[in-house]
């Protein structure tokens, strides 16, 4: 019984995980998983430049900011301002690699990455003393605002990337078909 007490002690002291995590309990690598969903990554019967071209015009179709556009690579962002006081920036980056010899066939790796920000307002006052006169003080005061960053994180959501390689797909064979009628009949 005394053993069984002293595994159970054990057990709940490796509950707390490390500290390495900014200071709270447990760390969130912990929760990794590393496993073999494509919930960031998609393969298309494409090549790289065209899997990475249709990347960056579904991000222009959606209005996003092309921030970077290598081969092989394509970064961009957006801002929105869902309430009064908080704003948002999502950032996508997309990395195009080619899959089998042919080069025929590339996979789309995918993050997106999403910053909140609220405004914080500070209060700078200074007062004034006119020494001629006597002692009197004028206060003077003047408010700044500024954007501060309260969260960041990759977004995780499946349906979200699902979405988005959907409208990959869709410019991917708009691209081929556009190929194919500018080709000349022989």
């Amino acid at each position: 019984m005394l053993g069984l007490s002293a595994f159970g002690l054990t057990g709940c002291g490796s509950l707390g995980g490390d500290n390495a995590g900014g200071g709270r309990k447990g760390s969130v690598y912990q929760n990794e998983r590393f496993q073999a969903d494509e919930t960031f990554s998609r393969l298309f019967d494409a090549s790289v430049e065209d899997t990475c071209e249709a990347a960056r015009r579904a991000l222009l179709s959606q209005g996003y900011v092309i921030n970077l556009a290598q081969a092989g690579s394509i970064s961009g962002s957006k801002r929105f301002q869902p309430e009064g006081e908080v704003h948002v920036e999502i950032s996508f980056n997309i990395v195009c690699v080619p899959e089998g010899g042919a080069g025929k066939l590339s996979t789309a790796y995918v993050s997106a990455l999403q910053d909140r920000y609220t405004v914080k307002r500070s209060t700078n006052s200074t007062s004034l003393g006119v020494s001629a006169i006597g002692s009197i003080s004028v206060p003077l005061s003047s408010t700044s605002e500024s954007l501060v960053k309260v969260a960041s994180e990759t977004i995780p959501a499946g349906q979200f990337y699902d979405r988005f390689f959907a409208l990959m797909q869709k410019m991917i064979k708009e691209q081929t078909q556009g190929v194919a009628t500018a080709e000349p009949a022989s």
